[in-house]
């Protein structure tokens, strides 16, 4: 029963952190490691199948082997983070909307700046240790 629902929690999270990839509102990385970490206790076969992935591969294995994430790709996931949000706040012109908009803005920016490391990209690219 427990890998049954170990299974069913890492296919939602990925499902929402695939979403998050389109959706920037969605943080894809940490939910894609919360399905890798949960496929390995539910699912050997599933776990081998989501580190093979291209998602997996341009978001979670730079930062799981490497430990962070390179600056060009912050800039990259920020500025089309920004241009979705942005685009939401004028075509919903309501003050709570750009208010979660502000509040996911300032969320995405601690996030990048504060709580994810930025590595080179000799060493995302595995040339530097």
């Amino acid at each position: 029963m427990k890998k049954t629902i170990l299974f069913a929690c890492a296919w939602l999270a990925f499902a929402v952190g695939f979403l998050g990839v389109f959706i920037p509102v969605l943080p894809t990385t940490p939910l894609l490691l919360l399905a890798t970490f949960l496929f390995a206790n539910s699912s050997p076969r599933c776990h081998a199948w989501i580190c093979k992935t291209k998602v997996y591969g341009a978001y979670v294995k730079p930062f799981k082997e490497q430990g962070g994430i390179p600056l060009k790709r912050k800039a990259h996931i920020i500025g089309v983070s920004f241009a979705v949000m942005g685009i939401s706040a004028v075509l919903v012109q309501k003050p709570l909307v750009w208010g979660i908009l502000a509040a996911v803005a300032l969320f995405l920016l601690w996030l990048m700046g504060m709580r994810i490391p930025t590595i080179s990209e000799k060493k995302a690219a595995g040339l530097e240790e």
